[in-house]
């Protein structure tokens, strides 16, 4: 496991009930990907790219194919969102902590993305007739790890 990757073994079965009730709310069907995928989003504590959740869950024996599926999925659904950076590489967070209308911090030196809490994306006011269904807005620096 590299340093970038978070530690699942003791993050993963913590949230994995937690996983399997939002997984049941859709009224899909609640798979053991499914399951270890959301549970991994939702105890990151920044957003993970496709890469970064494979290695992490390597252990648990996902192909890359499922792993594309369920974050498509879990996207779909409204339990994850997906960030695309400066390289064009997405990355994947847990709706939920952060609310829905939330900004995001990249570091320009760890290249890590980071969801920032509600309240930090600002308000837009549209002009008579327009209809927004999404913002994003991403906040680059140095984040307080790599800043220390």
């Amino acid at each position: 496991m590299s340093a970038a990757t978070p530690n699942v073994a003791a993050s993963v079965s913590l949230s994995q009930s937690a996983a399997a009730q939002s997984l049941r709310a859709t009224g899909a069907r609640v798979t053991g990907a499914r399951i270890a995928i959301l549970s991994l989003l939702t105890k990151a504590n920044r957003a993970l790219s496709h890469r970064e959740v494979e290695q992490a869950l390597e252990t648990a024996h996902i192909d890359r194919v499922t792993v594309y599926r369920v974050l498509d999925w879990l996207t779909s659904e409204g339990l994850a969102h997906k960030i695309a950076d400066d390289q064009r590489i997405f990355r994947f967070s847990a709706v939920g902590r952060q609310g829905d209308a939330h900004a995001h911090f990249k570091c320009r030196v760890c290249s890590n993305v980071f969801c920032l809490p509600s309240g930090t994306a600002p308000r837009l006011k549209l002009p008579a007739g327009f209809q927004g269904d999404e913002v994003e807005l991403t906040v680059k620096g140095v984040c307080a790890q790599c800043a220390a």
